[in-house]
């Protein structure tokens, strides 16, 4: 089976291309949905089993990264996307999606319209763009548990999760963490440049207590041929690390 993938566009998003890509080199059936198509009904949410939310800089971040948007989706499509999240759709945002999701309050704990957590400026104080390793924690997205290490890359200038103790505390409890920043030993990091934004615990990606909703920083969307990695001549790399991830998700999609 080929799960449907809408990839949500608006204005300034421009990672749309490489997400439609990974999804359908990995075995879905992607679909370019902008939000206006949802608006006026000519496309609906519910004929689709995955709502994919790219990176980019949707409207231009003017007000903040992923604001925008997420009002939008909150005062138009609240009702639909908790009609899509009950009836098990499942929901992927990367990087600037991630901001949404966050800012929609879908992430961590699904509260719609109700911030929990947020992502904020890098430390470094400019925006980053670079290659970093991430390594997979036992999550409720238990079908990302085994990936492992990842060179992945981040391209971003607010990707630095923040949110109180208390909260960060309840979410290792409930293992929403499904992804750290490591260094070179695979060990979780805050030091610069293998954390390249300070995140809070060297979390790069989250996910709900479900598993179904699910945000990230890094793009495993640019890493789904080998020779998409700045070194692929000279590193053994068997298979992209971005590759199995989306593969993972449309195996975890058909088998549910």
């Amino acid at each position: 089976m080929k799960p449907k993938v809408c990839i949500l566009r608006s204005d300034g998003t421009n990672c749309d291309n490489e997400l439609f890509y990974a999804f359908t080199k990995a075995g879905a059936r992607a679909e370019f949905v902008h939000v206006n198509q949802l608006r006026s009904k000519e496309k609906n949410l519910h004929h689709f089993q995955i709502l994919a939310l790219p990176g980019g800089f949707s409207y231009g971040d003017d007000l903040a990264s992923g604001k925008v948007l997420a009002v939008e989706l909150m005062s138009f499509f609240r009702e639909d996307l908790e009609q899509f999240v009950a009836k098990k759709g499942y929901v992927l945002g990367v990087c600037n999606g991630f901001q949404t999701l966050i800012r929609t309050g879908l992430l961590p704990y699904l509260t719609p319209g109700k911030m929990q957590a947020i992502l904020t400026h890098n430390d470094s104080g400019h925006f980053e763009c670079r290659w970093v390793k991430i390594k997979s924690e036992k999550s409720a997205a238990s079908y990302f548990d085994r990936l492992g290490i990842m060179d992945v890359a981040v391209n971003h200038g607010e990707g630095k999760l923040y949110a109180d103790t208390q909260l960060l505390d309840r979410m290792e409890k409930d293992q929403l963490v499904v992804f750290r920043y490591v260094d070179d030993s695979g060990n979780p990091t805050m030091h610069y440049p293998e954390n390249p934004n300070g995140a809070l615990r060297a979390i790069a990606g989250i996910t709900d207590p479900t598993g179904r909703i699910v945000g990230l920083m890094p793009h495993p969307e640019k890493f789904v041929e080998r020779s998409q990695h700045p070194n692929w001549r000279r590193k053994q790399i068997k298979k992209p690390h971005g590759l199995t991830f989306f593969e993972n998700i449309v195996t975890f999609i058909n088998e549910s």
